[in-house]
């Protein structure tokens, strides 16, 4: 991974984290959802009009993109509902780097040294450490299994668009399109709240409609790396978004323990590092 890939996929981990800790931070979650993915249809729109009509090979990647990032949307509601940010996010990302490197695999052939994949590992670990004693505590078992399930989403739609972007033959058309794609969840969001939908706080349209275009950058500079850029190691460099997502979460929101994060976003920074430098 070059220079260019590092930089472009660490500015997106960034803005993800930010969008995340709106989600965590704004009084109607479930409405900020469907203005977030209101945005993604905008910004869908507007490279859609500008680039070249992904090849029909494309298609069904982006169609199965669309389904998972349903129950990436709801998982992700849920888990928001009932865990704190600093530690549900890290549970739901901690679980992406090493799943898409095996899928990058096994289904596009990709392979990585055993350097890397250390690398992979140790970030992974920094990652699940920053959930601080989720797993010890008590607490509720429903919010670590809603939080693994959304990891198990995370890293399916990003093999999967990882895949499908390499077989569109436009990088921002594929992109577009998969934004597009996005105004189901919208409908159905906006669907099921109803009339009340007109009723939304200024806080919530605010942070929806910002939020929107930061998660659309987001994650629409990964699938523009992916392109060209191994799978695993996008993935494991996006999830550093787990270290200021956990500085969000104590500056921003006041969460707790600060101590054992940045301990823990140290060992994410060694196993970025590590990988990175298997990979010159």
């Amino acid at each position: 991974m070059n220079f260019d890939a590092f930089a472009i996929v660490l500015f997106a981990a960034l803005l993800h984290a930010l969008w995340n800790a709106f989600v965590k931070a704004a009084d109607d979650r479930f409405a900020i959802l469907g203005l977030i993915a209101s945005g993604h249809v905008f910004l869908g729109i507007a490279l859609a009009i500008q680039n070249p009509f992904p090849a029909a090979e494309s298609w069904p990647f982006i169609a199965g993109s669309t389904v998972i990032h349903f129950g990436y949307y709801y998982l992700l509601y849920h888990s928001y509902r009932l865990g704190d940010l600093s530690q549900v996010y890290p549970i739901a990302r901690g679980m992406a780097p090493v799943l898409v490197a095996l899928g990058a695999q096994v289904f596009a052939g990709e392979s990585l040294p055993p350097a890397a994949w250390a690398g992979i590992l140790i970030a992974s670990l920094g990652i699940f450490m920053m959930a601080g004693d989720i797993f010890r505590s008590e607490t509720p078992p429903l919010v670590v299994l809603s939080a693994l399930a959304t990891g198990v989403m995370i890293a399916s739609y990003s093999l999967v668009d990882g895949m499908g972007v390499r077989l569109a033959g436009t990088s921002l058309g594929y992109i577009g399109w998969l934004f597009i794609a996005e105004a189901i969840v919208a409908l159905y969001i906006f669907g099921r709240i109803g009339p009340k939908v007109m009723m939304m706080s200024r806080q919530t349209l605010i942070l929806g409609i910002t939020g929107g275009l930061v998660s659309a950058s987001a994650y629409g500079l990964v699938i523009y790396v992916k392109a060209f850029a191994p799978l695993g190691m996008v993935s494991t460099l996006r999830e550093t978004s787990v270290v200021f997502a956990a500085l969000i979460g104590m500056l921003w929101l006041g969460e707790r323990p600060w101590k054992l994060r940045l301990t823990a976003a140290l060992i994410v920074v060694v196993g970025v590092v590590s990988m990175s430098i298997a990979t010159i």
